[in-house]
């Protein structure tokens, strides 16, 4: 049978198979660390795919808490490549967060938040790929993922690393059926890359087609010269280096400051003194300085709390984590396998602009990371029409960021005062999200 036709019949026959799975997850109506009943309705549980479901999939679905049957449904994937979506769940946009005080070795204490976007969405936050947060193989001796992949690990009809995920939201979705008619959207922050291929195979598979209205990215990776070369400019723009060294740097590199020619010997030289420069800045928010993670007057402190939480064997038994499948949980594992192979996320962008989808892009204007200026480059790139001029966008009477509209759905907007992800703004960044989503002027 060709591969297309084999693809093509393939998504009904998973629709049928994987109905007969639908016992791999469980609500959850508490959670260590947090008093008394969760106020939302919490699900968690792995999605089997790939040959005898060799690979399990962790996921946490919390329902919408305002309209759950018609409010859009989200995907949530965080970025790394190996940082666990509860990364996102606690820190970012997610109805949990910890509170922050000195470990004393009982389990982190969990409150309430006011910002979390599952105040108008369903959320289905993945751990992914296999080797990050509670997702596991059966197989250890499998291939190696990739962003664009050949993993024959992932059964012989999907040949590539998107239909992965293609075939975890419909399994999900056969399992959870009232939710196939919701607005889909995939979102996430930093590298994701595979949010791109997703969207790009979606007409490619699957039946019933998933309601697919859009995406959003926060501080996206999209192409790694040009993200990694504005870092200098960046640095310049924000008064972290000199005027005198700048202009040594354009002079002597040329714009190439990140795979810099062995033989160029003074830029070189000029890009080490740059980095001697930043070297104290937190990257991901230079408004901070790097500091002491262990202690917790240190802003990264908050990450600790998420692994003492995770390796904590009452709050697996309530996750229903399968005993012996994930050693210790780490919030980032930047040593899981996989092979970074999309060197431009552009033409992604462009194939997904034609087909008509919406887009939110979000950079925080702090972020060292991933700079704005890079995002705003790759954007200018596509080449459509501004629909609508850049403006300042607000928060009751405060300027909260920027904004500007294309003629391709695309919305660019910038968070004042924001960072690499979501949770140096949370407040602003929800009310963004929420005016976006529901098609709102920002």
């Amino acid at each position: 049978m060709g591969s297309w036709i084999l693809r093509l019949l393939l998504p009904q026959l998973l629709l049928v198979l994987l109905i007969q799975h639908a016992d791999s997850s469980s609500i959850i109506k508490h959670l260590p660390g947090f008093e008394g009943p969760l106020p939302f309705e919490l699900e968690t549980g792995y999605i089997g795919v790939g040959e005898a479901e060799e690979d399990q999939m962790f996921y946490y679905f919390i329902k919408s808490e305002s309209n759950p049957k018609e409010d859009p449904l989200l995907v949530w994937l965080t970025g790394g490549p190996g940082c666990s979506s509860f990364s996102g769940l606690v820190y970012e946009n997610g109805p949990l967060a910890f509170k922050v005080e000195a470990y004393n070795g009982s389990i982190p204490s969990l409150v309430s938040t006011t910002y979390s976007w599952t105040k108008v969405a369903n959320i289905i936050y993945l751990d992914q790929p296999v080797g990050t947060g509670f997702s596991y193989s059966r197989n250890p001796l499998a291939d190696i993922p990739s962003d664009t992949g050949s993993a024959k690990r992932v059964d012989e009809f999907l040949r590539k690393i998107l239909f992965l995920l293609l075939v975890i939201v419909v399994q999900w979705l056969a399992k959870h059926p009232e939710y196939f008619s919701n607005p889909f959207y995939v979102t996430g922050n930093s590298y994701s890359e595979l949010l791109y291929q997703f969207i790009t195979g979606n007409y490619l598979c699957c039946e019933p087609q998933i309601n697919l209205q859009g995406y959003m990215l926060g501080n996206p990776l999209t192409d790694i010269d040009l993200d990694f070369n504005t870092r200098i400019p960046f640095a310049h723009g924000m008064a972290l280096i000199s005027d005198e060294l700048y202009e040594s740097l354009k002079r002597s590199c040329g714009g190439n400051y990140f795979k810099v020619d062995p033989i160029n010997t003074e830029c070189l030289k000029l890009v080490e003194e740059y980095k001697k420069c930043v070297s104290r800045i937190y990257e991901e928010l230079v408004l901070e300085s790097n500091c002491d993670t262990t202690s917790p007057d240190c802003y990264t402190y908050r990450y600790l709390l998420s692994e003492y939480w995770a390796n904590n064997e009452i709050v697996r038994r309530a996750l229903n984590v399968v005993k012996g499948t994930t050693g210790k949980w780490e919030r980032c594992n930047f040593n899981v396998l996989c092979k970074k192979d999309i060197k431009s996320s552009i033409p992604y962008h462009m194939n997904n602009s034609i087909k008509g989808y919406r887009s939110l892009i979000l950079s925080g204007d702090h972020d060292m990371t991933i700079p704005f200026v890079s995002t705003q480059d790759w954007i200018r790139s596509l080449n459509f029409s501004i629909i609508e001029k850049w403006r300042p966008w607000m928060v009751v009477d405060r300027v909260a960021g920027f904004t500007k509209t294309y003629a391709n759905k695309m919305t660019f907007a910038t968070v004042k005062g924001g960072g690499h992800t979501l949770e140096y703004k949370p407040e602003e960044n929800s009310i963004l999200f929420k005016r976006w989503i529901s098609g709102q002027p920002l």
